[in-house]
């Protein structure tokens, strides 16, 4: 990709962060799930935005999984369990600009179907 097109990607995934950002908040009992993802590894935390500290969090590259589908999944069945040990059953999903395809579906899926309820 030529470096205009790269330059123009990244200015939409920074709108889109801020104006999502600006709608959602997490609170100790209801902590905001931000994901990022590199083109190798997948991240994820819980963070309670009133004393800005995070809850849980996993990471993909300490667990050996790369950033597809398969990964997420089993990145996502890790962080539940990092957010059962915190009493965690509700939480508020920031798909930190990213669109809401692939992976990031596929982990947010996964939180849903092993009881979180996003």
């Amino acid at each position: 990709m030529t470096e205009k097109v790269l330059k123009q990607k990244q200015l939409l995934r920074a709108k889109r962060k801020l104006r999502t950002r600006g709608k959602i908040c997490g609170v100790a009992n209801k902590p905001r799930v931000s994901v990022f993802k590199s083109n190798k590894y997948f991240y994820a935390q819980a963070i309670n935005d009133e004393q800005g500290i995070t809850l849980a969090s996993v990471d993909g590259k300490k667990l050996g999984l790369s950033n597809n589908k398969e990964d997420a999944k089993k990145i996502a069945n890790e962080f539940v369990n990092a957010l059962k040990k915190a009493n965690i059953t509700e939480v508020v999903f920031d798909r930190n600009g990213y669109l809401y395809h692939g992976v990031v579906a596929a982990f947010a899926d996964t939180l849903r179907e092993n009881g979180i309820k996003l």
